[in-house]
């Protein structure tokens, strides 16, 4: 069985509580590159699942935070 990466993410997070979702997620920001997919695959179901207000917002927050070079 071949799985896509966002299959195999979800099957290592599903059983995970709030707790380990958070930690997760904080170890992975900053950390190595290869976490990068992962984080972009959560983002993904934040992204799917917000109001148009917090996604003006995130954007907002992220062009003003978004490193210069």
């Amino acid at each position: 069985m071949i799985l896509t990466l966002r299959q195999a993410i979800y099957q290592k997070m599903l059983p995970m509580s709030e707790d380990e979702f958070m930690n997760t997620i904080e170890d992975a920001i900053g950390n190595d590159e290869r976490t990068l997919p992962g984080l972009g695959v959560l983002f993904e179901i934040i992204w799917q699942n917000i109001d148009e207000d917090t996604k003006n917002k995130l954007v907002s927050t992220l062009k003003a935070n978004f490193p210069k070079e």
